[in-house]
């Protein structure tokens, strides 16, 4: 057994233990990004960092072992300094949004994407529910309002924007006129109004890139008089929301620690998007903070080649691996990669 101090508290560990798994046996939390129990160490995220009080060095604590008679801090002002700008670091080319730009600006916050992807998908009752849930007893303020959801559609600049104002007031009809129950049991996705990352500029030829979810042909309509015609246009929604909403860790983490995303961002990867048709992964770069957890994890096979970094230095990506194309990669390990994700980077559709 080993003896070392974590912010003054004396603790034994077993010999071979990481300073990170020593602070978790004495009741100490310290986040990560790029790290899973289990999973080969690989420092890149540096949001681990803890202070070695003897040599006066921050070091990772995912990774770096204990040693006998170490006085480590976890949390003192200037160890949650460092973390904060190990975060900002990540923000500064973390070319996503969280939410979609018609939830943004929506008065009453109504999750339109969730709303998309319901009707698009033909789950017509989980769409009905979730505007059930957002009229409450009262009526939708898509009633008196100008329509700022459809303004802000980023589809608008492709060719017309999605017609969702008339899709809600349509649903809310069918809802007073069928009594759908007000209190279906359904939560919307919460609305986290202090930080939602953004994308920076999105050149013209990057707009494209959200169509992809899209089918590529969709009847369009300006008048919704009916569910299939609901169905047509969410259809066209090219869902520019993150899927990790809820489940980010990097948006979490920048939440505990009071990071602000900046405006500016750092371009070194486009916003593309990849799907692998016969697994349902949707690999985004632009959300990609080079955790390299995907990688780790998943095996690497000739019948089956995993994602691997290609290029080098600050331009370094990650991606299928030369030669191979996205349709080939993971093909029984989509969700494995998708799970580990710690950003919306690797999704299933």
């Amino acid at each position: 057994m080993l003896k070392l101090r974590i912010d003054n508290k004396n603790i034994e560990v077993p010999e071979g233990s990481t300073i990170l798994q020593a602070a978790r046996t004495a009741g100490y939390a310290i986040p990560t990004l790029c790290h899973s129990d289990g999973a080969p160490h690989y420092s890149s995220c540096m949001v681990c960092l803890v202070k070695d009080m003897k040599k006066n060095t921050y070091i990772p604590s995912c990774s770096a072992p204990v040693q006998e008679g170490m006085d480590i801090n976890v949390s003192g002002e200037d160890v949650i300094s460092m973390r904060r700008k190990a975060v900002e670091l990540l923000l500064s080319e973390h070319r996503a949004e969280c939410e979609g730009p018609c939830r943004v600006v929506c008065p009453a916050g109504y999750n339109i994407p969730v709303m998309n992807r319901f009707l698009s998908s033909g789950n017509y009752k989980s769409a009905f529910e979730l505007v059930a849930e957002e009229m409450g007893s009262g009526e939708l303020n898509c009633v008196n309002c100008k329509a700022f959801c459809e303004n802000a559609c980023r589809r608008k600049k492709i060719d017309e924007p999605v017609t969702i104002r008339k899709t809600r007031l349509f649903i809310a009809s069918e809802i007073r006129r069928n009594g759908l129950a007000k209190d279906t049991g359904v939560r919307t996705i919460e609305r986290l109004k202090r930080f939602s990352s953004r994308t920076g500029k999105v050149e013209d030829h990057e707009q494209h890139e959200w169509l992809k979810e899209c089918p590529a042909e969709i009847r369009r309509h300006k008048e919704i008089t009916d569910i299939k015609h609901s169905a047509d246009e969410a259809a066209a929604c090219m869902h520019c929301d993150c899927r990790a909403l809820d489940d980010c860790r990097l948006r979490k983490l920048a939440e505990e620690l009071g990071v602000k995303d900046p405006s500016g961002k750092v371009v070194n990867a486009p916003v593309r998007k990849k799907i692998n048709t016969s697994t349902g992964l949707i690999f985004e770069n632009a959300k990609c903070i080079k955790c390299g957890l995907c990688v780790r994890v998943c095996g690497d096979s000739a019948d089956e080649p995993s994602l691997c970094f290609i290029d080098r230095g600050f331009v370094s990506i990650i991606s299928e691996p030369i030669g191979s194309s996205f349709e080939d990669v993971l093909t029984r390990q989509a969700e494995k990669a998708a799970n580990i994700c710690p950003t919306g980077a690797l999704k299933l559709r």
